[in-house]
């Protein structure tokens, strides 16, 4: 078979099996190719009959592609990527640079799949998590007791970072059983406790199973307990919190910008609530910055990023945002104003207000530009000598409206 367009890029999925598992189209189009993309360990898999130039990936690979296919349009171009090219995978990076029409993919089982398949897993139920590009504290986010993750590992030093880690958030009894070299001839398991980890490094492909069991639940919805974060007291507490979110209306893909952000914990719970959700956490005390690292990686969103600045000069250059809370700096010129005008039309912007002054700035916003206010009051139960009664804390204002 041969290319039938050369604008069209060919991109193979291709396991640790290699080539001769391949289907015939994909054996033939590779055959036919006069240029091969990939990474070494793919190429590598590739017979001496294959005679098209090979091409390891430059370093940086992804500001290099679209030069990379430009360059070599008229020329018929495979790609190699592993497993399925479309599950964290080059081919849904290629579709976003070339378009999907310049597309053709022709996927092979992921890692996933196989590691599913080898365990009897039903893989609609198994969380799935990728550490070959993200911090291991990524894992904290699907972390609770009794569910199943699948790890994409990023080599053969995962394993150990994995356990150290699930030891380190109370899961210490979790069983790990990390699958190596998946479909090929050196496929090979290992498993242990997470708390009793001792194997050494083992083959850099590996797919790390991780079961759970017992161990602290984390909740899923907005208005986590205040214990669970780190904080100097500006924090915004649960019950506020939680209809906070609520007003903020996370959705996938959404980027919010958390302005004077404190302990971090709005633009936290937005991260938690979908794995695609972006936050910008906009803070100007250093000691609050470090806190908020601190606490998203507990939290399990690392990628939460932090901003040392103060709002309003700090918001220049920030990609545009779908939503914004402002929990500081009201009173500042300059900030209510330079927020709404930053928000895309359709955007939502929400405020909270516990001063006279930063109320009255909600108040005069809400003249001019309707919205929803909302005044909350929280009283918690606390002992009153051998008896319990009711401690306020300060009222919240809150404002909420959409561009």
């Amino acid at each position: 078979m041969r290319h039938e367009n050369p604008a069209v890029v060919t991109v193979v999925g291709i396991g640790a099996g290699g080539f001769d598992e391949l289907s015939g189209t994909a054996r033939a189009l590779l055959a036919d190719a006069e240029v091969i993309f990939g990474g070494p360990r793919q190429l590598d898999l590739l017979p001496a009959g294959v005679t098209g130039d090979r091409r390891p990936w430059p370093s940086p690979m992804l500001p290099a592609l679209a030069g990379l296919f430009e360059a070599e349009r008229d020329r018929r171009v495979c790609v190699l990527a592993s497993g399925d090219p479309m599950f964290h995978g080059i081919g849904a990076t290629l579709s976003r640079i070339l378009g999907p029409d310049r597309l053709r993919v022709l996927p092979h089982p992921s890692s996933v799949s196989l590691a599913a398949a080898r365990l009897g897993w039903d893989l609609a139920r198994t969380d799935v998590v990728s550490l070959v590009t993200a911090p291991v504290a990524t894992l904290g986010r699907v972390l609770n007791p009794g569910r199943r993750v699948l790890v994409l590992a990023a080599g053969a030093d995962t394993p150990a970072a994995v356990a150290a880690y699930l030891t380190s958030r109370g899961y210490p009894e979790a069983r790990l059983t990390v699958l190596e070299q998946l479909g090929g001839p050196g496929e090979r398991r290992v498993a242990g406790a997470a708390g009793d980890w001792a194997m050494p490094p083992g083959d850099p492909l590996n797919v790390i199973a991780v079961e759970c069991g017992d161990g602290p639940p984390v909740a899923l919805v907005p208005g986590l307990p205040d214990d669970a974060y780190e904080s100097d007291g500006q924090l915004t507490k649960r019950e506020v919190r939680a209809v906070t979110l609520a007003a903020l209306a996370p959705a996938p893909g959404a980027l919010l910008w958390d302005v004077g952000a404190g302990s971090g914990s709005i633009g936290i719970e937005w991260l938690r609530s979908h794995p695609d959700c972006r936050a910008v956490a906009i803070e100007s005390d250093a000691g609050r910055v470090a806190t908020i690292t601190a606490n998203a990686a507990a939290l399990g969103v690392p990628g939460l990023r932090v901003v040392h600045g103060r709002a309003p000069d700090a918001l220049d250059g920030l990609d545009p945002p779908d939503t914004i809370f402002i929990g500081g700096g009201l009173t500042r010129d300059g900030v209510l104003d330079r927020c709404l005008a930053a928000l895309r039309p359709g955007g939502r912007l929400v405020a909270n207000a516990v001063t006279v002054e930063s109320e009255a700035v909600l108040a005069a916003a809400y003249a001019k530009m309707g919205g929803e206010l909302t005044r909350l009051t929280v009283q918690r139960g606390s002992p009153v000598g051998g008896f319990t009664g009711w401690r306020s804390f300060m009222p919240v204002t809150i404002w909420a409206v959409t561009r």
